[in-house]
């Protein structure tokens, strides 16, 4: 676009911040009107990143580059992939939300499951927001969870992938890694939701601290823990990790759980992100105090 405003990591935090604090939309819908999120971690990554095509090899094909979902929806400003910047934020959840969450066994608490609906639509408000405000400023950008072609795929490895996949997106940020019951975990803990944006502005990347994907994950950095296998109400979760059917089917269940209790068109679990070590932050003491002095490990390997 002609006459844009050079855009940096600073402004785009401020961006998010803004809305944060001051939306409408960032609301529970209860009879208190609580606010759904406080804060976010933001990171970028280079749209060249080599990360992105070890995703199309570990997930599957049909997973987008950024620079394949740029160009399919933003035809007029064509980009190559060293020209974009994927923008990721995590959403953590609420200190209250994981209190009233952690509490139960079964199904989600109403608090958990007003974020995952009310929580998520003002995550939704938080792209296209974030999409306009870098339009104004001369510069096009998608993001890539509300095109309209993005799908959930049936995978011979996950069960189920998507073409677009917001954790991953994050882990390619500098955001967290993968845990046994694939929640991301990150500074802030695995107890969270993510959203992305994919723009052609050129943002310093953020470096991954970490060596591994499943870096910040105890089971995995020791062979400890495990604490979510106990918490998933119907044995979802293993050692050898995560069965997305059973997930899905309980999620089925728990829809029609929250409309007749609480009263309200609903859903979610989450019980394997609370009364867990990871539920607030990262776990694995090396990984934390290395992320707190600024250490940064050898380049992320393959995902193999």
């Amino acid at each position: 676009m002609e006459n844009s405003v050079p855009v940096s990591g600073d402004w785009v935090n401020g961006v998010i911040s803004d809305f944060i604090a001051a939306s409408p939309e960032n609301t529970m819908r209860n009879k208190t009107e609580d606010p759904a999120w406080e804060d976010a971690l933001v990171g970028f990554a280079s749209g060249a990143d080599q990360i992105w095509q070890q995703y199309k090899e570990y997930v599957g094909p049909f997973h987008w580059t950024p620079w394949e979902v740029f160009n399919q929806h933003c035809p007029a400003e064509p980009a190559g992939a060293e020209e974009l910047t994927v923008i990721s934020w995590v959403l953590p959840q609420r200190a209250a939300v994981r209190k009233a969450n952690r509490r139960t066994k079964n199904y989600p608490s109403e608090e958990w499951a007003r974020i995952r609906v009310y929580g998520e639509e003002f995550n939704v408000a938080l792209r296209r927001h974030l999409v306009d405000r870098l339009k104004q400023v001369g510069h096009a950008a998608i993001a890539p969870m509300l095109a309209s072609n993005w799908t959930i795929v049936k995978s011979e490895r996950f069960s189920y992938a998507s073409s677009w996949s917001e954790r991953h997106a994050a882990h390619a940020a500098g955001l967290g890694t993968f845990g046994l019951c694939d929640g991301l975990i990150t500074a802030k803990g695995k107890a969270m939701r993510v959203g992305s944006v994919v723009a052609k502005i050129s943002i310093k990347p953020t470096p991954r601290p970490y060596s591994n994907h499943r870096a910040y994950c105890l089971f995995f950095a020791d062979g400890t823990c495990g604490k979510c296998i106990d918490r998933c109400p119907v044995r979802a979760i293993t050692e050898a990790g995560h069965d997305k059917e059973k997930c899905r089917q309980h999620l089925a269940r728990a829809r029609e759980y929250v409309k007749k209790t609480y009263k309200f068109d609903g859903y979610g679990c989450g019980l394997c992100q609370v009364g867990v070590p990871c539920e607030a932050g990262i776990p694995v003491k090396a990984a934390r105090e290395a992320l707190e002095r600024g250490e940064l490990p050898p380049p992320t390997p393959p995902l193999a």
